[in-house]
C-alpha cells in the first residue's frame, strides 16, 4: 500500500489524544511500582494502533511499518513508555511474512480484537548474548511435537503476553554447513507453556521493561506451531529484527523530540541572573545541535521504513536508523538533564525516568558496537572483527 501523509497526520493526532488521557504521572507511578500499563495497552489495542500491521482481512488496520513507526514515535513524544507494548508490532514482521495460512487465521483475528497479546520475542541467551547463532536452547522433534530445553534472558513482557515467538536450534551448530542454519522459530502459547515446561523469573532492572529469564525443561510445542520452515528460523527472525530496529529507532526519535521540547520550554521559563537561561549560547547551541541531529536521524528512519514496506533489503538502513536515532535520543536526553540542572534529578520533572529508558537503546535490541561492525563489514568491505 502507498503511504498516505494525511492519514499519518490524523493517526498521530489520535495517538497523541489517547496518550494525553494518561499523562506522565501515570507512567511515573508505574515506574515506581514496576507496574504494567494494562489500561493503556488495552485502549491502544481497541483503538487499532497496536494492530496497525495486521491485514484488514484479519481485523487489523492493514498499514505499514512507516505508520507503525509514527504511532510509536508519538507515544514516546508524549512522555509514555512504548516499550510496554511495542513488541506486538515488530514481532508481526516475522509472523505475517512467514506464518502459515492456518496460523494467521488462528491468531491474527484474536490479536486484532485484543483477545490475545503477542508481546514477546524469545531470542537472547545468558551465555551467548548477541552471538545469536551460538544459542544453546534446543528443540528436538518428538512425534508431532518439539521438545524444547534451554534458557533465555532479558525476554520482555512474558508475564503480560499470551504468545511468544521463540528461536531455538533444531540442528546442532557443528552439524550445519553455515552457522545461521539449523535455527527454527516457533509460536509458543504461553498460557499453556508456563508451569508445563516453562518457568519464568522476573529480572529487577533500572527501567520498568518487564524483562524475565526463561527456563525450558522439556517444554512440548506442537509441530504446527513451527513458524516458517525448520532450519530457516534465522531468516524468519530477521524480518522481525529489522522491523524491531526501525520501530525502536522511531521511539528514539520520539524520545529525542520529547527531551528537546522539555529542555526548550524550561530554558525559556527559567530565569537566572536576571534573564532566561535560554538566552545563553551555552544552552542554545547544544539544543540546536540536538534538533539537527534528530531531524537527520528521522530521515534515515523513514527511509528504512519505506524500504521495509516495499519488501526491499533494508538490513543496513534499519541498523543505521537505530544507531543514529539512539545516539540522537541519548544526546538530547543528556542535554535536557544539563539544561534542567539539579531539577533534572527530581521525579516531578519526569526527565530522569525517560533518561533511564532511552539509555537502553545504546545496548538493546542490538548494541552500538555491533551495528558499527555490521556497517563496516557490509558497506565498507572491511574484514570481520569477530
Amino acid at each position: 500500500m502507498s503511504f498516505d501523509k494525511d492519514l499519518m497526520i490524523e493517526i498521530r493526532r489520535s495517538v497523541a489524544a489517547l496518550c494525553e488521557q494518561y499523562g506522565e504521572d501515570y507512567w511515573r507511578k508505574l515506574d515506581e511500582t514496576s507496574g504494567y500499563p494494562t489500561e493503556f495497552v488495552s485502549e491502544m489495542t481497541e483503538a487499532g494502533f497496536l494492530t496497525a500491521l495486521i491485514p484488514e482481512a484479519h481485523g487489523g488496520m492493514g498499514l505499514g511499518i512507516r505508520e507503525a513507526a509514527g504511532i510509536l514515535e508519538e507515544v514516546s513524544l508524549s512522555g509514555a513508555h512504548p516499550g510496554a507494548c511495542h513488541a506486538q508490532m515488530y514481532v508481526m514482521g516475522s509472523v505475517l511474512r512467514h506464518g502459515s495460512v492456518e496460523q494467521l487465521e488462528k491468531y491474527m483475528p484474536q490479536i486484532a480484537k485484543g483477545e490475545l497479546r503477542l508481546q514477546s520475542f524469545g531470542v537472547t541467551e545468558p551465555t551467548t548474548g548477541s552471538d545469536t547463532t551460538k544459542m544453546k536452547t534446543m528443540a528436538v522433534k518428538d512425534g508431532d511435537k518439539y521438545r524444547i530445553n534451554g534458557q533465555k534472558v532479558w525476554i520482555s513482557r512474558v508475564e503480560h503476553s499470551d504468545l511468544m515467538v521463540l528461536l531455538a536450534r533444531t540442528t546442532p551448530i557443528e552439524d550445519c554447513t553455515k552457522k545461521t542454519a539449523g535455527l527454527s522459530a516457533f509460536i509458543v502459547d504461553l498460557r499453556e507453556a508456563v508451569g508445563n515446561g516453562l518457568s519464568v523469573q522476573p529480572i529487577e532492572a533500572m527501567i520498568n521493561h518487564h524483562s524475565c529469564e526463561l527456563f525450558f525443561d522439556d517444554l512440548m510445542v506442537p509441530a504446527e506451531n513451527l513458524l516458517g520452515n525448520e532450519g530457516e528460523g534465522f531468516k524468519v527472525i530477521l524480518d522481525g529484527m529489522n522491523a524491531e530496529r526501525i520501530l525502536i529507532a522511531a521511539e528514539c526519535i520520539g524520545d529525542a523530540r520529547y527531551f528537546i521540547k522539555k529542555a526548550s520550554d524550561y530554558a525559556r521559563d527559567r530565569v537566572v541572573f536576571g534573564r532566561p537561561i535560554g538566552a545563553n549560547q551555552g544552552i542554545q547551541f547544544p539544543l540546536a545541535r540536538c534538533l539537527a541531529q534528530t531531524e537527520a536521524a528521522a530521515l534515515v528512519v523513514d527511509k528504512a521504513a519505506a524500504l521495509f514496506d516495499e519488501g526491499q533489503s533494508c538490513g543496513v538502513e534499519a541498523n543505521m536508523a537505530k544507531l543514529l536515532a539512539a545516539d540522537a535520543s541519548w544526546a538530547a536526553g543528556d542535554t535536557a538533564m544539563q539544561t534542567h540542572g539539579g531539577f533534572a534529578f527530581s521525579k516531578d520533572y519526569h526527565i530522569e525516568r525517560k533518561f533511564r529508558e532511552t539509555r537502553l537503546y545504546q545496548i538493546a535490541p542490538i548494541s552500538t558496537n555491533l551495528i558499527l561492525s555490521f556497517i563496516a563489514e557490509r558497506e565498507l568491505g572491511l574484514p570481520r572483527s569477530f
